[in-house]
């Protein structure tokens, strides 16, 4: 497995979870000092890392798992 590789893809996936998650707990509307960004920011770092545990499972984008994308597909 190509480790930088992995660390790549994984990295982005926990950036994109993070603001994803950040996004979802900013409510439209909201005046930003009634945002509790504590609570955003720390509810968005626990996805992000969760984001990394599940990609040790395996990540398409890296082609170690040959049932979503076979061999001839990125390698």
């Amino acid at each position: 497995m190509d480790w930088k590789k992995w660390i790549k893809a994984a990295g982005i996936r926990a950036i994109k979870t993070f603001a994803q998650t950040a996004a979802s707990l900013i409510t439209v509307g909201a005046v930003v000092s009634d945002i509790q960004w504590g609570v955003v920011f720390s509810s968005a770092a626990v996805a992000a890392i969760y984001s990394l545990l599940t990609s040790l499972a395996g990540l398409p984008e890296v082609g170690n798992n040959p049932e979503i994308h076979p061999p001839e597909y990125g390698d």
